[in-house]
């Protein structure tokens, strides 16, 4: 059903300027596309991601996915594919790396924003695009290289194009190009992280139609050709890793899908209210309306067989069942629960029509409490730690977080002065305050980020780093450097996320500290150049053993050796 369009108050509206939105708009995408670039891959998941793109350019395959030159069959290679070709046409870089990530942010922004217009009304489209796009967790995300983004920004097309075939005025042109969007979608998220891409909406469908009793419904998804364009966009890829890997299907299927959620085989547990307070960040700035936008759509439900298709109950039922369906899952990542918000927005857009001055008010107040907040504690955050090496990181985020702190203050108060007669403007302010401040948040970041990732070493690591040298990383695997050096690494002794794959290629690794070792000192003896990574720890227990080593760089997390006492003469 769709929702009146009415005026927030005697002035004119921004939502009625093409010229504003339009610059607002600009804006907002070029603190967007800038952001991709403007830190370090940080482990663990950005540097892998990054890294298993490159090797996929380096290698030509671009069928069995591989991590440090070993077998890696987690997760489908939609993500992957994407970062390769953008490294094929951009080259490689960090930007490139997170592209395919901010295009799904942006993706599921503009799918939102339009169906919200469809669907509901032109006001709550825009709407839409504020709340979804300003949403801590959201663009946050969007500019992490992470598969989370991209399994949301596909599911987000087929909730969209869900919504958009089965409402009332929907033509049968619409209907069959919006579920076959649907179809389109669920197939893309599957390629993107598995097979939630199409069991979480399924779920989804199958619970709506069984609360609202609309058995209809099913008559009305275009399940034969939709079925067709699933398999055709999903089973090529799995038969032909499947062909070249046929350790792949029980690997994937059954450790990666029921292990994963059934137990906590991978050692991501939490408790059942792991992700509220993370849901409760996430939406900021609209932490306000979260839960009257929630309380409006359960009221709005109908079980009356003549209310039709009611969207904002399937908006609901998406968001409940999935943050649910993570909730009670053996395994929990902050991430996970990143689909919900697109429906969250929509949700929010539509209570913005209708919401009291007083609750708009109390939505600008709480964020500029949390802003107030901040400013009274950024001092603070150099003091979290007394560990000597922390502390200049944590300082490093002081100056950023003010800036935040302070954004987030003047923004709260702003939008709060102009609830009544400047509704419109005062959501504006708001979506506007919260994107930059959470942007400035992430800078502040990057200092930790880079020193995660080992950044400050790639330089001296590459003055002696040549195509022949063998890299070693003992007890160890760094996930961001080999993209920054474009090397892959020997591991030592530790496999880390790798097991499996050097369960079927073990002659890529050496799993014996001893026998490292000895490798180590007769490429000593012939001459022959090889560097290290090791853990503090580990290099101490290595200088008792008198292995031949120079620093070559060092940090409290890593020391990097060469077996070459001398340095090379620079030819």
């Amino acid at each position: 059903m769709r929702t009146k369009s009415t005026p927030s108050s005697a002035h004119p509206s921004p939502y009625d300027s093409p010229i504003f939105l339009a610059a607002v708009a600009l804006v907002f995408l070029f603190i967007w596309f800038y952001m991709l670039g403007a830190r370090a891959l940080v482990p663990t998941d950005e540097g892998r991601y990054a890294e298993m793109a490159r090797e996929m350019v380096a290698s030509g395959d671009w069928i069995t996915q591989r991590l440090n030159g070993i077998k890696y069959f987690e997760k489908p290679p939609l993500q992957n594919w994407m970062n390769a070709l953008s490294f094929e046409l951009f080259g490689q870089g960090e930007w490139q790396a997170r592209l395919w990530t901010g295009l799904c942010g942006l993706l599921g922004i503009a799918a939102s924003a339009y169906t919200g217009a469809k669907v509901f009304s032109r006001r709550v489209g825009i709407s839409t695009a504020l709340v979804l796009g300003s949403s801590f967790y959201w663009a946050g995300l969007g500019h992490i290289n992470t598969l989370d983004m991209g399994l949301s920004g596909m599911m987000t097309l087929a909730l969209c194009g869900l919504l958009l075939s089965q409402r009332a005025d929907a033509t049968s042109t619409e209907q069959r190009n919006g579920m076959l969007l649907c179809w389109a979608g669920m197939a893309l998220a599957t390629m993107s992280k598995g097979l939630i891409g199409f069991v979480l909406p399924g779920a989804v469908l199958v619970l709506y139609t069984m609360i609202t009793r609309d058995w209809a419904l099913w008559t009305r998804l275009h399940m034969g050709k939709g079925l067709i364009l699933f398999f055709a966009i999903t089973t090529p890829w799995f038969i032909l890793v499947w062909q070249k890997n046929p350790e792949h299907p029980h690997f994937f299927f059954i450790h990666e899908h029921f292990q994963r959620f059934t137990s906590t085989v991978h050692k991501r547990g939490g408790a059942w209210y792991y992700f509220f307070p993370l849901l409760v960040l996430g939406i900021v700035p609209w932490l306000g309306l979260l839960l009257q936008s929630l309380w409006h759509a359960a009221r709005n439900f109908s079980f009356s067989k003549q209310a039709g298709f009611q969207p904002q109950t399937m908006l609901l039922i998406w968001t409940v069942f999935i943050f649910f369906f993570f909730s009670i899952s053996g395994s929990k990542l902050p991430s996970y629960i990143l689909p919900i918000f697109p429906s969250i927005a929509l949700l929010i857009a539509c209570q913005l029509e209708k919401t009291s001055t007083l609750s708009l008010r109390i939505c600008a107040a709480l964020f500029a409490a949390m802003g107030l907040a901040g400013v009274l504690t950024a001092n603070k955050i150099g003091e979290i730690s007394d560990i000597a090496y922390e502390i200049p990181l944590y300082q490093a985020m002081v100056p950023w977080t003010f800036a935040a702190a302070g954004i987030t203050l003047v923004g709260g108060i702003i939008a709060g002065l102009l609830a009544k007669q400047r509704k419109d403007m005062s959501v504006i302010i708001l979506a506007m305050a919260g994107f930059v401040a959470g942007q400035a948040l992430f800078l502040g970041h990057d200092t930790w980020g880079r020193y995660n990732a080992g950044l400050p070493h790639v330089a001296a690591i590459q003055a002696e780093l040549k195509p022949e040298t063998p890299l070693y990383g003992v007890g160890l695997y760094e996930q961001s450097l080999p993209f920054y050096l474009a090397r892959t690494m020997i591991l030592v002794e530790a496999s880390d996320e790798l097991g499996f794959g050097l369960e079927q290629q073990p002659e890529l690794w050496i799993p014996q500290r001893s026998d490292f070792e000895q490798k180590w000192r007769a490429d000593h003896l012939a001459g022959k150049a090889a560097i290290a990574i090791v853990r503090p720890n580990v290099y101490e227990e290595l200088v008792q053993l008198q292995l031949p080593m120079r620093v070559i760089a060092q940090d409290p997390k890593r020391i990097i050796v060469s077996n070459l006492l001398n340095k090379p003469t620079p030819q």
